[in-house]
């Protein structure tokens, strides 16, 4: 192992949540005979802020700063969320550790829990996943989808911030119409309680959002739960799980890679941490990503599940605006589960996949031809 005074010394994005990921894997790694340092890189997608994410260019967008230092070797490892990062990875690179998968699903946030089929005609829906807009416009033609981008906590803000300020306005203008009312007594107040009890009862979420000026008031917005999670933001807001099978996760959501040199601190990485479930079923998920090429400027969605000697793999495959779509599933074995991904992939080109995505490659300009990722938003 090469590492500096038995120090292993790890890539990742300075976001909280990026960090908070990262740390899972450190104290992994970490052990008696060994140090495990975080050190965080600044990416191109961290430095293009206003821009959404398929408009960023070239793939990788959230990966190669990390995995050039790497290969440089002023560092030893990265972190990735896997569904960043490219289908054809760095030649001097391995993906040396998969760690267990947190939950690959999406989730609707709301300001008041209400599902998807409750939002009433023409909401708006804050997103900037292409895969995520063409799976609401397919099942929601009338939704009105918004880009969305910013960490976790600041696409929530975003989210919370009209409904919070209008019910301050609200409280704010009983307690003075009570004020003004000639006999407090008989004044029937519409809270319960002050405006200053009702803000102290704030979570520092909700209080960042009332400072927020929102642009945009969304009704909705969809996020992976994976990030929610992580962030430990999941139990401070209203959300609904979306069906996997109708609203297909992006390839590799919900994992992390580890990317390392191949040698010994990659052997080490893989023992440690590497989850051979995990990575059958995103090995599948890329795969079928790598063979259809879509990239980020396609709405693919792919998710296996390892079910005894058989991979579970549900695929689909949507024009931007959700109203065409090729939807698949099958059970692949396991022994052979790559190059079983493969042949589907094939399969499904053939059945209309392949004329769906290069419709949206020509939608978007042709870029990201060059390789192929599962980089859609910044959340988990």
């Amino acid at each position: 192992m090469t590492t500096r005074g038995e120090t292993v010394r790890l890539a990742t994005r300075g976001s909280d949540l990026a960090l908070r990921q990262a740390a899972t894997v450190q104290e992994a790694l970490g052990g008696r005979r060994r140090s495990v340092e975080l050190v965080e890189v600044e990416t191109t997608g961290d430095q293009i802020r206003d821009e959404l994410i398929h408009r960023l260019g070239k793939t990788g967008a959230f990966v190669r700063s990390l995995d050039e230092r790497v290969i440089a070797g002023d560092l030893d490892a990265a972190v990735h969320s896997m569904k960043d990062m490219p289908t054809e990875g760095a030649d001097d690179l391995v993906v040396a550790g998969v760690p267990e998968r947190a939950s690959a699903g999406d989730v609707l946030v709301t300001p008041d829990g209400r599902g998807l089929d409750d939002l009433p005609e023409n909401a708006v829906v804050g997103t900037s996943s292409l895969r995520r807009r063409a799976q609401l416009l397919a099942e929601r033609p009338d939704l009105q989808i918004e880009p969305l981008r910013g960490n976790v906590d600041t696409r929530l803000e975003k989210l919370l911030a009209p409904s919070l300020q209008a019910e301050h306005q609200a409280r704010h203008e009983a307690e003075q119409e009570r004020k003004g009312s000639v006999d407090d007594d008989e004044y029937e107040h519409p809270y319960d309680r002050t405006v200053e009890e009702w803000f102290d009862d704030l979570s520092e979420l909700q209080r960042r959002a009332m400072e927020r000026d929102a642009e945009t008031e969304y009704d909705a917005i969809v996020l992976a739960r994976a990030g929610l999670e992580r962030a430990g933001l999941s139990h401070h807001v209203e959300l609904t799980d979306l069906d996997p099978d109708r609203f297909v996760p992006a390839p590799g959501q919900g994992a992390l890679a580890v990317t390392a040199l191949d040698g010994e601190l990659a052997t080490t990485i893989k023992s440690s941490i590497d989850h051979p479930r995990t990575r059958v079923e995103t090995t599948v998920e890329r795969t079928i990503l790598e063979e259809l090429g879509g990239g980020c400027v396609a709405p693919l969605g792919v998710y296996a599940t390892l079910q005894g000697g058989v991979v579970h793999t549900n695929v689909r495959v949507l024009a931007r605006d959700g109203d065409e779509e090729i939807r698949s599933s099958r059970d692949l074995p396991a022994e052979r589960h790559v190059e079983a991904a493969q042949d589907y992939a094939a399969e499904l080109a053939g059945q209309g996949a392949a004329d769906l995505i290069a419709a949206a490659k020509r939608d978007s300009g042709g870029a990201d031809d060059d390789a192929a990722t599962a980089t859609e938003e910044d959340d988990e």
